[in-house]
């Protein structure tokens, strides 16, 4: 059997919703051994939809079954004394604690890293939260649009003359849980080296910053604002309707671009014209130059263009619905997407490995059911017998 690329790493999960499960379904899906710590009435990711046949259940959550692939279930009330005293058991063969409360949670709880420290000097901790542990907006509460807008991407989204736009769904939450599991990464590999832990603050606001690159340096060394872009009908990178969809039919306007070729391409000889064979030219008759591209686009098969295209060396891309996502021949060939069996859910498609390695593969196994593993982590791993478990479930424990 081949070991996994973090074998034996042990992992304390003690996040919900999306940021801190991403960043933890990372590392489990590539072998660390993660036991996700649940309240007794579950991640309310569970409740978030969709569900599996629109029925609303904790374990039918389609968002939670993938974030939470290849991890182990514990229900825990940390509010309860014997709840605290059972995840301090937990810390002490722990590698790394992932949370992601608010960051006032952790110390209320009598959970904060200088504690945990004190029982496991090894032990690496990620926080994760909307603002970082420090600064004047640590205790505000954000969505992922509030990200997107204060760490400064959206003000570069969307049309010039109309307001800033956002990626859809949580892309500043995805982003923020990739960068966790890499400092998670880093500062595990600095606990191997050395023998010591230390406390990994990632703010999601940051997160979304870090992606501003370009941005923030023409500013800084210009004093130039990026502002959004114009989207004139002229445009040649403008996204067309097609026969059958849409068409992204950027021909790639570099130093090597040459009108006249995009012009036999396309077979459109009215382009071969003094009004459009230069940036300048297009731009004064954009409205015309528009007009034509669109009468053109709209006749044609999409993938017919996308494919024709691309053996001429332009950059065409096509906007696929789910269904065509799903049969694409580039994914197929990759074998991206997976099957995974689920004892509720049954099998489903799920995304499979964001990247590959040869020698320590990705592999996929089914986020759990509420509480599956209290008996296997509470019981045989911290030694509760079956009577001790009944009675803490009784009390509201576990």
């Amino acid at each position: 059997m081949t070991e996994h690329a973090l074998e034996g790493v042990k992992v304390l999960d003690l996040t919900h919703h999306i940021a801190g499960p991403y960043c933890t379904k990372l590392l489990a899906d590539f072998g660390s051994d993660v036991v996700k710590i649940e309240r007794p009435g579950g991640d309310p990711a569970r409740r978030i939809a969709p569900f599996l046949n629109d029925e609303v259940d904790p374990d039918k959550s389609l968002l939670f079954a993938y974030l939470n692939t290849n991890k182990q279930s514990v229900t825990l009330n940390l509010k309860s004394k014997k709840g605290i005293q059972v995840l301090k058991t937990l810390v002490k063969d722990s590698d790394v604690l992932v949370e992601n409360f608010a960051p006032r949670v952790m110390q209320s709880l009598g959970l904060d890293f200088d504690t945990l420290q004190k029982i496991n000097p090894k032990l690496v901790m990620t926080s994760i939260s909307n603002f970082g542990q420090t600064g004047p907006y640590r205790d505000y509460k954000a969505a992922d649009i509030v990200e997107y807008a204060m760490g400064g991407l959206m003000y570069i989204f969307g049309a010039y003359d109309r307001e800033p736009l956002k990626h859809a769904f949580n892309q500043a939450q995805f982003k923020a849980g990739t960068d966790a599991a890499s400092a998670t990464l880093m500062a595990a590999y600095h606990q191997r080296l050395t023998g010591e832990g230390q406390h990994v603050d990632v703010s999601i606001q940051e997160a979304v910053a870090t992606g501003l690159r370009d941005v923030v340096n023409n500013f800084t060394y210009s004093g130039a604002v990026r502002r959004r872009q114009p989207n004139h009908s002229g445009d040649l990178s403008r996204i067309r309707a097609s026969a059958d969809g849409h068409i992204l039919p950027n021909p790639g306007l570099g130093a090597g671009f040459d009108w006249n070729t995009m012009v036999d391409f396309l077979e459109l000889p009215e382009l071969d014209d003094d009004k459009f064979n230069t940036p300048s030219a297009r731009l004064v008759n954009a409205e015309e130059l528009g007009r034509i591209l669109d009468d053109y686009f709209i006749k044609q098969n999409k993938y017919e263009r996308f494919y024709a295209s691309h053996e001429k060396r332009f950059i065409f891309g096509v906007v696929q619905s789910p269904e065509e996502v799903m049969a694409d021949p580039q994914f197929a060939a990759r074998n991206y997407f997976v099957d995974i069996d689920h004892p509720v859910l049954g099998t489903l498609k799920y995304p499979g490995a964001p990247f590959e390695m040869s020698g320590t593969p990705w592999e996929g196994s089914a986020a759990p059911t509420l509480g599956q593993h209290n008996q296997e982590v509470i019981g045989q791993r911290l030694g509760y017998t079956s009577e001790q478990l009944v009675q803490m479930r009784a009390q509201e424990i576990i």
